[in-house]
Parts: C-alpha cells; structure tokens; sequence
C-alpha cells in the first residue's frame, strides 16, 4: 500500500526504522552480520542505511541514502573490520530525508566515541534540543536520535562507565527508543519503559545479537535468545553479557501496527506471531462482516496473511488475485498525472482471469488519508471484477502517532472526517468493514501484556508535550495550559 506520487499526499503508512548489532567472539564478522540483518529488515526503512564498527576500540562507518543492497558491496563490508557493530535502515518519521540524518549516528566527545542507532521517536526532543542549544551545543542533524547521543555523552561526563552514563541519560528521554549504543569496546541495547519499539536478543556461538525483528536473527544465523524488557539495558563486553533492569516499571505499551503492518510475517515480537495475529484479524473480519462472493483475495504484502485467515474463516477460497512487482524502486519517473496514477498498475496489477467475474473480497491493512482509496477497487473493477468487498484488517485511525508511526494530523486522517459509510462510497467498494477496534485482544490471541493503539483511541501511553504537538494538528486536544498530556482522557 506504500506509494508516492508525485504531487499526491502520500497515502499509505510508511516503516519506522530498523536497528541491528552484533558483538562477535570472533567467528562471525560483524559487518557481514549487520549487511544480512539489514536486508531483513530493509521494509522497515528503504531510504538511508548504515553500519558503524568498533575495531579494538577505533570506529569507522559507512552510511549513505538509498537500500541496503545499493549502499553496500564487498569492498565496503571488507573496509569494514571489527569486533563488533552496529547497524540501521532508516525511514523519516522526525527530521529530512538527506544523508546527515542516517545512521548511525557517530559522535566523537572528550570521553571518545560513540555509535547510536535509534528506532523510534521521543516526544520531549525538542525541549532537550533547546535546552542543549542554549548551552552551545551545535547540532549536525534534524533528528531526535541526536539529542540521545548528546544526553549519553553529557552524563559520560560524570559517570564511572558507558553503560551508567546511558542508565542516567535515558531517564530524562520520553517516548519511544530502541536503541544501540556502541562504544569503543562496549555494547548496550536499552529498550524504552513502555516497550513501544520491539527489540529482540540473539546468540550466533558466543557472539550476542540484538535486532529490531526475529527475522533478522535467522537471517544471520543467530538463535533466539529472548526480547529486550520494556526498560532494560543489556550490555554485553569481554566479561560476557549483564543486564539493568529499570528501577521504575511502566505499562507495556508494543505499538499493535507492529502486528498489522510493520514487522515481517515471518517475525516473532513479544512472543506472539505476527503472522498468527493477521490471520486472526483475518478471521475476525469474516465473523463480523459476512459476505457472499467467490474468492478472498490481499494486498502485497501485509494484507494477504489477513486474506487467508478470512477464506479460513468463511469457506470462501483464497486466491492469488494481485501480483506485486517486487523490483520497482522507491521512486521512478511520472513526468505527467496520467503516469503518475498508472503507478499503481506498476507496483500493483491483477489477474485478470482470476478477477474477471467474480465476487471479490478484498484485505487491506489500513486506510489513512484517503487520497487513493479507490485505486485497488477501480483495478479490480477494471479486471472485471462483479463485486468488490473491501475489508480492512485494522480499526480506523482517529489520531495522530508521536511514537515513531507516520501517521499524520487528525485532519488529514479520512477516518475523522467522513463516516464508513461515505468512506465505501469513496472508495467505490460495494461493501466496506474494518477490523472492530475492541477485537485487539482476540487478534492477539489475548497473549499480549500490553499494546498501544492510541492512533484508534486517542489514549496516549507516554506524555506529549506542547513542542512536539508543533507541525501536526492538534485534533481536538485540549491542554488547558498543561504542558503535557498522557492520555485523552487526562485533557
């Protein structure tokens, strides 16, 4: 569903970013680690990537705009030797899309040097940002993860070690953050208090793995140890691995889209099968929103496992009826509108002997702005489909993300400004229904300790204070000259 036209507001939800780091015992080079982690998690972010290593404590880095597989060949990952590393794909939800904000972030500072990779938003950046500025600190780049990595260096000042600089320098971060710090002959992961970001711990021998998704531990061959805790900080050096545990515990808060959109199909997060809760928000679907027709067909790549459970569901069979061209780049050129709208066919195109004729109900992940929502039922209808039945195998967003999901204003949200009703009719379905807001829990297979889903509901886990409500709409909150704002509810 992510396109970009020209011209057009972006319609489809983008990734976050991806975060993967190794510290090797010697049999495993840790650049060639980080280059098949990032391919697996190359959908987590597809415009700059990076990989920053830590040779007997001297650090050297390659980084550059564009996909993984374009930024990095053999000379470079040879270049790149070392004990240990870490690596990001990078998506922009804070900050442009140029090269000084990719990462990771390499900063060297009185106490040496320091490697942060960064997924996730923090909700107070702009505060420490000003606070920072304001003391002379001069800032190279438009992204919050800097001002993580002045935070860390701030505290290094005055703490005995590298990983009591990042116990004390993440207290005064809110929001969303998981994070790989590397220095010289050290590596932390630390996870934020609520857990809004996954991030996963593996073993490859005696060489420890962290990674944003599962997937990317079996594309390195790493065993899966376990998930980083909401709070934790693991650091893992010569001495082996230990772990800080947060002496304040919050509500877990893992972002749901992580199940209906974001991670591979093939990802465990949390301990629960992302491939498991689509196809249970598949078979929610089909019990809430019956329908007679002929074939159950998804959207490449998120809506298909949610388009299986379905046809399990209600009997009616699963078929392949849209076939993604999986070697188009992020861009290519539309010189003119008409171009510009048969990117859809380019990116996305029927069978037409499957189509033609029949009954189609048909899974999507979601709808956001609304810009191009009738461009899968004009192609099936243009295939010669009878019946389009569009079924969304999430609930209607309603409020804007400060966690990392780019999803924008309440204004530009179609869900907020027009009915379901009108939203069918919009998209020129025949029927439309979205995943129940308050079937979560069932998708989940009620296995989840805690999720946030305040882009349905509006009830935010963690505060967002008046700066970052800055450059998105409000939507209706009120702060009544509060400074921060936890949860809807305490407006």
């Amino acid at each position: 569903m992510n396109f970009s036209f020209d011209n057009i507001p972006m319609e489809g939800l983008h990734e976050e970013c991806g975060v993967f780091g190794i510290y090797s015992d010697g049999t495993v080079n840790p650049a060639y680690a980080c280059y098949n982690g990032l391919l697996a998690l190359q959908h987590r972010g597809q415009e700059s990537c990076g990989i920053a290593v830590s040779d007997e404590g001297v650090m050297n880095y390659h980084k550059d705009m564009g996909l993984v597989s374009e930024v990095f060949n053999n000379s470079i990952l040879e270049s790149l030797s070392g004990q240990m590393a870490v690596s990001h794909v990078r998506y922009s939800t804070a900050g442009g899309s140029v090269l000084e904000n990719a990462q990771p972030l390499v900063m060297r500072y009185v106490k040496g040097t320091l490697a942060v990779a960064h997924n996730g938003n923090l909700t107070n950046a702009v505060e420490i940002r000003k606070e920072l500025e304001q003391r002379g600190a001069i800032f190279q780049t438009t992204i919050d993860s800097e001002v993580i990595c002045y935070v860390i260096a701030r505290e290094r000042l005055h703490s005995d070690s590298v990983e009591n600089a990042v116990v004390e320098g993440v207290k005064k971060l809110e929001g969303a953050y998981s994070l790989l710090v590397m220095s010289p002959r050290k590596l932390i992961a630390a996870r934020d208090p609520h857990g809004f970001r996954p991030l996963c711990m593996g073993k490859i021998n005696n060489s420890y793995v962290f990674a944003s998704e599962s997937s990317a531990l079996d594309a390195c061959g790493a065993e899966f140890i376990r998930d980083v805790e909401p709070g934790e900080i693991v650091i893992v050096d010569k001495d082996g691995v230990r772990s800080i545990m947060p002496e304040k515990k919050c509500n877990k808060s893992l972002c749901v889209f992580e199940y209906i959109y974001f991670a591979r199909t093939d990802s465990m997060i949390d301990g629960i099968s992302v491939y498991e809760a689509r196809k249970q928000a598949g078979r929610i679907l089909a019990r809430e929103f019956p329908v007679d027709a002929d074939i159950v067909i998804g959207v490449p790549e998120s809506g298909i496992d949610a388009a299986i459970g379905y046809s399990e569901e209600s009997g009616i069979p699963y078929e392949k009826g849209i076939v993604k061209n999986s070697y188009i780049g992020r861009t290519f050129i539309k010189p003119s509108q008409s171009e510009r709208m048969n990117a859809v066919k380019i990116k996305l195109n029927p069978i037409i002997d499957m189509i033609k004729g029949k009954r189609v109900v048909v899974i999507d992940d979601s709808i956001v702005r609304g810009t191009t929502i009738d461009r899968i039922t004009n192609m099936l209808r243009g295939a010669g489909a009878k019946e389009v039945h569009m079924r969304i195998s999430s609930p209607p967003f309603m409020w804007p993300c400060y966690y990392g999901t780019d999803i924008p204003s309440r204004g530009e949200l179609i869900a907020v400004n027009h009915t379901i009703d009108e939203i069918c009719k919009l998209s020129g379905a025949d029927t439309l229904g979205y995943l129940p807001p308050d079937s979560l829990d069932e998708m989940l297979g009620g296995r989840c300790s805690g999720y946030c889903d305040a882009c349905f509901s509006g009830n935010y886990p963690a505060a967002v204070t008046r700066l970052t409500l800055k450059g998105k709409e409000r939507g209706g909150m009120n702060f009544d000259n509060k400074e921060k704002c936890a949860s809807k509810e305490e407006e």
